[in-house]
Order: C-alpha cells, then sequence, then structure tokens
C-alpha cells in the first residue's frame, strides 16, 4: 500500500465513522493518527458525548475484532487480562484469555478503576503482550487501544498515573455538538428504529496491518526531527512544567507527523503537520508544577505557548 492508497483508505474509515458519529472532522481525524502511527488513544469527555461509539464505530469500519472492558473500582487485573485457570479433568493449569485479546479494546471509563487494575495495560500497550504467572502471552496483530475517561473532577474517578498517560500516543475528546449537530443527531435518530447506528466494514485485519506501515515510508528532513527535538526540550525548560515531554513523547510526535502527512497524502512532513499534532500528542504528557495546577493552567496553553515560541523551520529546508 503507497501513500495515496492510504489516504484514500483514511478518508472512507472516517467517511463512514462520520456517518454515525456526530463529530467534527478533527477528531477523527486524531483517532485515525492514533492507529495510522500504531499507538493509543484517550478520549476525555463528559458521560453521553459519543466516546464508545467512537470506539466500536472505528473497530467496526476497520474490520477489526472489537472487546469493551467496563473499568470499575472492583475490577482486578486478571479481570483484563486473564488467568490460568484448573482444569479437574488432568489437573493442569491451562490459560483463560482476558476481554484484553482483541484487536480493538475499549477501555471504558480507565480513570474509574484504581492504578493497580489501570496498570494491567502498561504492559499490553508498550509491548503487545501480557504476562501472567511468569508467562507470557502475545496480544493479537494489530493491537490499538481507545480509552475514554471522565474529567478528573467526576465523582468516583482516579487521575491516570503519568505512566499510563504516557503510553497513549493521543488525547483528544469529541466535546458538545453544535446546534447543527445536535439537530442532525436527532434527524438520524429519527430515520432508524435502533437507537445506534450501524456502521459498515470498509477495511480487514490485513489492510488495517499494511496501512500501519505506510507511515514509514515518509519522509522527514533533518530540520524537522531537530524542530520536534526543540519542541520537547522547551517543554522541560517551561517554568510551569516539573516533569516535560519524555524522549517516548518526542518518539511519539514524530510518528504522529508522518502519520498526518499520510492522512493528507503527501509521502513528506511539513511543519505544519509537527504543529498540528503538538497539541494532541504532547499535552496530556506535561506534569505541571503545585503553583500552575492552583492557578488552573491547562497543559494545552503550555504546548501553545511553546509552539510560539520554537523557532519554525522553513517549508523549503523542510521539502528539500
Amino acid at each position: 500500500m503507497d501513500v495515496p492508497e492510504a489516504a484514500d483508505a483514511c478518508a472512507r474509515v472516517v467517511s463512514e465513522v462520520g456517518g454515525a458519529v456526530v463529530a467534527d472532522r478533527e477528531f477523527l481525524d486524531r483517532v485515525t493518527l492514533g492507529i495510522l502511527a500504531r499507538g493509543h488513544v484517550l478520549l476525555e469527555d463528559v458521560p453521553g458525548t459519543g466516546k464508545t461509539l467512537s470506539a466500536r464505530s472505528f473497530a467496526t469500519a476497520l474490520g477489526l475484532e472489537f472487546s469493551r472492558i467496563q473499568f470499575t473500582p472492583d475490577l482486578l487485573p486478571a479481570d483484563v487480562t486473564g488467568t490460568n485457570v484448573f482444569d479437574e479433568r488432568d489437573g493442569s493449569f491451562s490459560f483463560s484469555p482476558g476481554p484484553i485479546f482483541a484487536n480493538v479494546v475499549l477501555a471504558d471509563e480507565i480513570n474509574r478503576a484504581p492504578p493497580k487494575t489501570q496498570a494491567a495495560l502498561l504492559e499490553a500497550m508498550e509491548e503487545g503482550q501480557v504476562t501472567v504467572d511468569g508467562e507470557t502471552h502475545a496480544l493479537p496483530s494489530p493491537f490499538y487501544v481507545i480509552a475514554t475517561q471522565n474529567p478528573v473532577e467526576s465523582e468516583g474517578a482516579f487521575p491516570l498515573p503519568e505512566a499510563q498517560l504516557d503510553r497513549f500516543t493521543i488525547k483528544t475528546s469529541i466535546g458538545y455538538p453544535d446546534e447543527g449537530g445536535e439537530l442532525e443527531l436527532l434527524r438520524r435518530r429519527a430515520g432508524r428504529v435502533e437507537q445506534s447506528p450501524t456502521v459498515e466494514r470498509v477495511l480487514d485485519p490485513d489492510s488495517v496491518a499494511a496501512l500501519r506501515e505506510v507511515p514509514e515510508s515518509v519522509r522527514v528532513e533533518d530540520d524537522l526531527l531537530r524542530y520536534a527535538a526543540a519542541l520537547a526540550r522547551a517543554t522541560r525548560e517551561d517554568r510551569r512544567v516539573e516533569a516535560g515531554v519524555s524522549p517516548r513523547g518526542t518518539q511519539r510526535l514524530f510518528e504522529t507527523a508522518r502519520a498526518a502527512a499520510v492522512i493528507a497524502g503527501r509521502e513528506f512532513v511539513t511543519p505544519d503537520d509537527v504543529k498540528r499534532v503538538a497539541q494532541p500528542t504532547l499535552a496530556h504528557r506535561l506534569v505541571l508544577t503545585p503553583d500552575a495546577a492552583v492557578n488552573d493552567v491547562d497543559e494545552r496553553d503550555v504546548i501553545a505557548d511553546v509552539l510560539d515560541r520554537v523557532a519554525v523551520p522553513t517549508v523549503d529546508a523542510a521539502e528539500a
């Protein structure tokens, strides 16, 4: 699959999902970025905005096996990864896979579970495997987590640990629809009997695997590599930030910029690609100082200020 074919496939997936989910194109593109960059996506929003429907719709459009894990305060790590079950017939233990063994896993309301259970996803998200009782089990490929969380101000919500947040390539939100979007939502509901809209399959697992290889062929010039590194370093020097973007975050910025170029149908990355993906890729990785937190500083504003401060390479240099 080449870049134009990949761009067309992404457009068809987004179009199909957009027929079910009332959301702006930017949101749908950001979720697609996570798929292309071989990463994972965190959706934060109030209940009822369509987070779960979005995850299910993307899984269906991609033609991938879907699994949903409802995170609750009493959920145990074994409820996610699976456990060894004793067979009384022959006196042996056999592994019973948990719901994480699927291509697309919806970790619904992930911040309602305690950190110990959230941590059950760390190995899976980073290495595509889980270890149970000392035995390692490979997860299906492709493997993609879409997690949803309610704002931390919501009752019964735990803040995600920094290590967990750093595993998500993209963090974004749907937001409330505007007046036209809400009317469209009602019109769509009036035109069908079922409560939830249906989505048709656009791709298959082999096509998705091929699609995720395409960004590897996208060209990134040295000037843009220096630009991405400078953005990450600038977050560590900001006085409002206690812990800036990690080296993992810098790599994810590079990967999502290449994915953005593919969605645009280009075989090279431009400065605008880097700027477009910086906020959803980097903001959630920042740990603010206590003073900044008390003053309600938004991580997205820090990234916006960093983008303003760091010199942007010229387009000619990036495309040379």
